[in-house]
């Protein structure tokens, strides 16, 4: 493919390199396509579907589908935008997810997603899961009620840390994050907060202990400024900043 391969992405011209995804291209280029399960550290997965957009007519995968000369690639439209507020109101229902008690709010991207595409209310009837808190690590909180399956910690664990400390167990509306101890119990394992893990989660699931409200509410991340506008490489574990501007 030569240097100078581009696509249409909301028709504006976006360049790309060889083997890069649509996703890839996009936030090289500045441009923000929502999602929730992408990170530039691992391989796509195609998990959340948020990034859905519609390339050459099709609806695909932002973050798994490459880049092609001359794609024309919607993204920011009325049809997309209501498809992913849909998607999200599911997660909003799918877990206990309450905002205005969350240590995570103003650092979490479900929730700036949801104010990004104008979300104004669940919609659908809650389900009110029973997801029992694991305080058993003397440094990490799991509060499995808000996790939304991304697979992220589950690949930052395996891929990275080389320790396999999260699994997802059963299949459909019973699937659930689960710990990788005979125990179930997280302080039965080598976790630690210089895992790559314990800083991938992008809603409040792990959670540092004693350091919840470090960064004032009205201070943080997506508070400051929308998740639109921030078109960049995630903080992770080792990078400058305090845990709780980490997406």
């Amino acid at each position: 493919m030569s240097d100078d391969s581009s696509m249409l992405l909301d028709g504006l011209p976006v360049a790309f390199a060889d083997g890069q995804t649509i996703m890839e291209a996009a936030m090289a280029a500045g441009i923000f396509i929502p999602h929730l399960c992408h990170h530039p550290d691992f391989k796509p997965q195609g998990s959340c579907k948020l990034c859905t957009v519609k390339a050459n007519g099709r609806y695909v995968s932002a973050c798994t589908l490459p880049a092609k000369d001359g794609m024309e690639v919607e993204n920011n439209s009325p049809d997309l935008n209501d498809k992913r507020r849909t998607m999200l109101q599911m997660l909003f229902v799918e877990g206990n997810h309450f905002c205005p008690s969350c240590e995570k709010s103003g650092n979490c991207m479900l929730q700036a997603l949801a104010y990004e595409l104008e979300m104004l209310s669940p919609h659908f009837p809650e389900f009110y899961p029973d997801r029992p808190v694991d305080a058993s690590h003397p440094e990490v909180l799991l509060e499995f009620n808000r996790c939304i399956l991304c697979e992220l910690c589950v690949r930052a664990s395996r891929d990275v840390d080389g320790k396999n400390i999260f699994a997802l167990s059963g299949r459909g509306i019973t699937k659930h994050l689960i710990v990788n101890a005979e125990s179930g119990r997280l302080a039965d394992t080598d976790f630690s907060l210089a895992d790559q893990a314990a800083h991938v989660c992008p809603v409040g699931v792990i959670l540092e202990k004693r350091h919840g409200f470090a960064v004032p509410i009205g201070s943080r991340r997506y508070d400051v400024e929308p998740i639109g506008m921030q078109v960049e490489r995630p903080a992770t574990a080792g990078t400058p900043g305090t845990r709780d501007e980490q997406a």
